[in-house]
Parts: C-alpha cells; structure tokens; sequence
C-alpha cells in the first residue's frame, strides 16, 4: 500500500511543481536560487527534477532564459516569458477555482462520514 501511495503523491506533485517554479520566475533566478525559494516556502524540490523541468517550459516558451557571465561563475538565469505570464495567470486562477471545488468535497465527505 504504501508503494501505491507513493506513486499517488508523486502524480499529485507533479503538476504543483510545475505551478509553483513558474511562481517563482516572475524574477529572474538561476536554479540554485530557485531551489532555495522554493525549499524557503516549503516546497522540496531535487536539482535532478528541475532542470529538466525548467528545459521543458523553455521548450514550451513559457520560459525564456540567459547566461551571466559578469561574475566569476557563469549562471543560467530563468524567466517567464511574456507567454509564460499570460499562461501562469490563467494556471494560478484554475488553481485556486480547483482548489476551492476540491476543499468543499472533501468538507462534505468528512461531514457526511460524521452524520452516518
């Protein structure tokens, strides 16, 4: 069982990670950056998931990106594209409209579990 809720809880994350880098990317940030943001908020997030993650939203020209040269250690810097903004808004609004639908279910579950 706890095999199944592992694979569970990995397909339920997945798609908030996506939600939550883009959150992060309205300002530039390179991945160890982003990382920390994300880690300061309560979201875990490994490097080896990331990466890939922030070349497919790039692929997806959701996020454009540029390299800092100035300081000793080039950079990768990551940002939403002005695409990237107009889908992340439209994410966010289905997000909180889910959020709110699926809270209300499981409200009433639980209030029905109690009336039985």
């Amino acid at each position: 069982m706890s095999q199944l809720l592992n694979t569970m809880t990995t397909e339920l994350r997945r798609g908030t990670l996506t939600l939550a880098v883009l959150s992060q990317l309205r300002t530039p940030q390179y991945g160890y950056s982003l990382v920390q943001r994300l880690e300061h908020s309560g979201i875990s997030i490994e490097q080896s998931t990331l990466y890939p993650l922030l070349r497919r939203l790039e692929k997806q020209e959701l996020v454009k990106s540029q390299w800092d040269t100035t300081e000793s250690r080039p950079r990768k810097y990551y940002v939403l594209s002005d695409f990237g903004v107009g889908i992340f808004t439209q994410l966010k609004q289905e997000w909180e409209k889910n959020t709110k639908e699926l809270s209300q279910l499981l409200t009433e579950g639980e209030n029905e579990d109690e009336s039985d």
